[in-house]
C-alpha cells in the first residue's frame, strides 16, 4: 500500500519549535495523516524528511513502556515509518529509510555515504590468500555456488559468468539510501555505516558495522551483540555474532554462531557453522564446521561437518612463493588437540586426524580412517572410523543441530553418512588396499602410501570394513527400491530394479554439503555457459532441484554398483540374487552394529570411571558414574543401536519373505 504524505501545518511547525526542534527548511518535511508533532522533542532535521504516525508505545521485555517518536536526535534525509522509537543519537542518522516499529536508542552515528551495495559484490580471498580463488559474495550466496566459483577454475567461462551474475545483482540493489527494516532494534551502538538491516534484526552494543547486509527475517532473526566490529560482510538469517567478534570480508550463512572474541577474515561460513575464541583466515567453512578453542587457527582450508580440536593448526606456504597452498578436509573429518597439518593436503571423508604431520598427504580414497602422527611419521588406519560409535553419533546430531528456522533454506544440506559419494570412496579404498597388498606381497608387515604408513593388520581389517560398509549401503538401496512392491515373477522383479532415470550414473561429488552426480553439476555449468541459466536465482533453483532429486538419482548409481559387484545386469536378476544380497546386507548391518555396541561399551568400563566416586572405592565410582552418565543399556545411543538391529533384521526378513514367493 502506497503511503500518503502531506506537508506540516503552521501549528505543527510551531509545536515542534516549542519542543526544541529545528529544521533548515520545514517545507521539506512530509508527514502522514495523524502525525503528532508533540512526539518529536529536541530534534534537528535537515534534507528531505518523511515521518509516520507515532501513536503506539514500545513495551520492553521488562514491561517498561517507551513512547513512540523521536527524542534528542539529528535526522538527515530519512524516511521514518510509524511507531518508531529514536532516542539519543550522539551524532546523527543520515540517508536511511527506517520502517515501522523500529527501535534506535543510544547510538552514535548511523549513515549511508555515497552509493553502497551493502557488502554485495565484495571479493573474498578464500582458500588462497594470494587471491587465486576469489569469491564475490551476495545476499543469498550458497555453499554450492561458492564451491563452484572457488574450485571449478577449470570451467573459467562459467565461473566468469557467475561473477557477472553476482555483479548484476549487486548493481541492482545499489543505493544511496540504507534501510532499517521493520521491527528491528539498534541499541547502544557506536557506528553503523552503509549497512542494510533486515526485518526483526537485533543489534546491541556493536562497536562498528561498515559496508554490509544483515539479512534477518521474522521467523529467524539475526543478533549482533556487544563489542562486535564487522567490515565488508553479509550475515544471513538466524545467525548470532557477539562477544567482541572481529569480522573482515566474510560471508556468514544461515544459523551460524560466532562469538567469544572470534576473529575471521576473507572467509566464508555456511549453514550452522560455529566459531568461538579462535581464528580463521581464508577458510571455506562448509555446513556444520565447528571450532570452539582459543588456540585453534583454521587457515586456507575447505571444511564441512568438521570439528576442530584445541590447538589445531595448519601451514599454507613454503616460505618461498608465499601463502598459495590449500588444504581439503572432506566432510565429517575431525582434528584432535594440538593437531598440525602441512598444506597442501587432502583428507578423506570422516577421518580423525591426530598428532602432527609434516608431509603432504592425500587420503581422499581412504575414508573413515584414523591418521596418526607419531615420531615424525604419519600412520594411516583405514576404515576404522566405520566401527566408531562417535561417527554414528555425529551423523545423528547434525540434522538435530540444524538451527535454521527461515522457511527458505539457502544451503541444500544432505546429512547422509553413507551415500554414492562416500561409498564410491570406500570402493576406491577397498580396491586400493587390495592393490597395495598384491604389489607388496602377502608377507609385508608395513605398506607405504603417499607419505603414510599402513600396517599389515590395518590393511586387512580396512579391506574387510570397507566391504562391510559397501554391502550395507547397496543392500539398503535394493531394499528401499523394492519396498511396498508386490512382485509375482522374476520379470516383474527385473523391471522394478531397472532404473527410471539416466541421471545418477558415474561419479558423485560433495558440493559443500550437497551430494549430487558430477554430471548434474556439469550440466548446470553447461547451461550457465550457453545462457540457458541467466541469473543467480536460476542457479539457486538448480541446486535446490539437485537436492530434491537425490533419492531418485541414487538408485541409478546403486544399481550400477550392484551390477559390478554381482557381475551381471539387473535385467538378469532372479529372486535368489536378491535374497543373497539381502542376507549379506543383514550380516553387514548386524556386524557393524555389534562393533558400534562394543565401542560404546568401552565408555562404561571401570577405567573410564576414573575421576568418579571421588572419595570412595569401585562401587562408589560405578554408582557415581551411573548417576552422571546413566546405565549402559539405557543409554540413548546404545538403545538406538539395539533397536536398529531389530528393525533392520525385520525389514530384511520381510523382503526375503515377499521375494521367496516368486522363486
Amino acid at each position: 500500500m502506497v503511503k500518503k504524505y502531506r506537508k506540516l501545518t503552521r501549528n505543527e511547525i510551531q509545536s515542534m519549535t516549542r519542543n526544541n526542534c529545528s529544521c533548515d527548511d520545514w517545507g521539506k518535511i512530509m508527514v502522514m495523516e495523524g502525525f503528532n508533532p508533540l512526539q518529536c522533542k529536541n530534534v534537528t532535521f535537515s534534507g528531505d524528511i518523511k515521518l509516520g504516525v507515532f501513536d503506539k508505545p514500545f513495551v520492553e521485555e521488562s514491561g517498561v513502556s517507551i513512547p513512540a517518536g523521536i527524542l534528542n536526535a539529528r535526522i538527515h534525509n530519512c524516511t521514518i515509518g510509524s511507531n518508531v522509537v529514536i532516542n539519543n543519537t550522539g551524532e546523527y542518522i543520515a540517508n536511511y529509510n527506517i520502517e515501522d516499529e523500529v527501535i534506535i536508542k543510544n547510538c552514535g552515528k548511523i549513515c549511508t555515504e555515497g552509493i553502497s551495495k551493502f557488502g554485495n559484490g565484495t571479493s573474498i580471498a578464500v582458500l588462497n590468500e594470494a587471491g587465486g580463488r576469489m569469491v564475490k559474495i551476495w545476499d543469498r550466496l550458497s555453499a554450492h555456488e561458492a564451491y563452484i566459483i572457488a574450485l571449478y577454475r577449470h570451467r573459467s567461462k562459467a565461473v566468469k559468468i557467475l561473477g557477472k551474475m553476482i555483479d548484476d545483482y549487486s548493481d541492482s540493489i545499489a543505493s544511496d539510501r540504507g534501510i532499517i527494516s521493520r521491527n528491528s532494534r539498534i541499541i547502544n551502538c557506536n557506528s553503523i555505516r552503509n549497512v542494510k538491516v533486515g526485518p526483526y534484526s537485533r543489534i546491541e552494543g556493536a562497536v562498528s558495522l561498515d559496508e554490509g547486509s544483515i539479512n534477518s527475517c521474522k521467523e529467524d532473526p539475526v543478533f549482533i551483540g556487544p563489542g562486535v566490529i564487522m567490515e565488508h560482510f553479509i550475515v544471513c538469517s538466524g545467525s548470532i555474532i557477539t562477544e567482541s567478534t572481529l569480522i573482515d570480508k566474510c560471508f556468514i550463512g544461515q544459523g551460524c554462531v560466532l562469538g567469544k572474541h572470534y576473529s575471521a577474515e576473507n572467509s566464508l561460513f555456511f549453514a550452522n557453522c560455529e566459531g568461538y575464541h579462535g581464528e580463521a583466515c581464508s577458510i571455506f567453512a562448509g555446513p556444520h564446521t565447528v571450532t570452539h578453542h582459543k588456540s585453534t587457527l583454521l587457515i586456507a582450508g575447505i571444511f564441512s561437518f568438521m570439528n576442530a580440536g584445541s590447538g589445531s593448526n595448519q601451514s599454507n606456504h613454503m616460505y618461498k612463493l608465499g601463502p598459495i597452498h590449500q588444504g581439503i578436509m572432506e566432510r565429517g573429518s575431525k582434528t584432535t588437540s594440538d593437531t598440525y597439518m602441512l598444506w597442501p593436503a587432502r583428507i578423506g571423508p570422516f577421518t580423525l586426524v591426530m598428532g602432527r604431520h609434516y608431509k603432504n598427504m592425500d587420503t581422499s580414497s581412504l575414508p573413515f580412517s584414523y591418521l596418526i602422527g607419531s615420531n615424525d611419521e604419519s600412520i594411516l588406519v583405514p576404515a576404522i572410523n566405520l566401527r566408531s560409535v562417535g561417527t554414528i553419533r555425529d551423523a545423528q546430531k547434525w540434522p538435530l543441530r540444524d538451527k535454521r528456522k527461515d522457511p527458505v533454506k539457502i544451503d541444500q544440506v544432505n546429512f547422509n553418512l553413507l551415500s554414492p559419494y562416500t561409498i564410491r570412496k570406500m570402493i576406491e579404498g577397498r580396491d586400493l588396499l587390495r592393490n597395495l597388498k598384491s604389489l607388496s606381497g602377502e608377507v609385508s608387515s608395513t605398506f607405504t602410501y603417499k607419505n603414510m604408513l599402513i600396517k599389515g593388520a590395518s590393511l586387512e581389517r580396512g579391506i574387510e570394513l570397507y566391504q562391510t560398509g559397501i554391502n550395507k549401503f547397496l543392500g539398503n538401496s535394493i531394499i528401499k527400491r523394492l519396498e511396498n512392491n508386490t512382485l509375482k515373477s522374476n520379470k516383474e522383479l527385473q523391471k522394478r530394479l531397472t532404473p527410471d532415470k539416466k541421471m545418477g550414473s558415474g561419479e558423485w561429488v560433495d558440493v559443500a554439503g550437497l551430494i549430487t552426480p558430477k554430471q548434474a553439476v556439469d550440466n548446470l555449468l553447461d547451461d550457465i555457459e550457453s545462457g540457458i541459466i541467466k541469473s543467480v536465482a536460476d542457479v539457486e533453483e538448480s541446486f535446490r532441484n539437485m537436492h530434491k532429486c537425490y533419492y531418485e538419482w541414487e538408485w541409478t548409481w546403486s544399481c550400477e554398483r550392484i551390477e559390478e559387484e554381482e557381475g551381471k545386469p539387473v535385467t538378469e536378476f532372479s529372486a535368489d540374487d536378491v535374497i543373497r544380497i539381502v542376507e549379506r546386507w543383514k550380516k553387514s548391518v548386524v556386524d557393524l552394529d555389534k562393533m558400534l555396541y562394543n565401542d560404546a561399551r568401552k565408555e562404561f568400563t571401570l577405567s573410564s570411571m576414573t575421576g568418579f566416586g571421588i572419595d570412595g572405592g569401585d562401587e562408589e565410582k560405578k554408582q557415581d558414574f551411573e548417576q552422571v552418565r546413566g546405565e549402559f543399556e539405557s543409554n540413548s545411543v546404545v538403545a538406538a543401536i539395539q533397536d536398529h538391529i531389530n528393525q533392520k533384521t525385520a525389514l530384511g526378513d520381510g523382503l526375503i519373505k515377499r521375494v521367496e514367493t516368486i522363486r
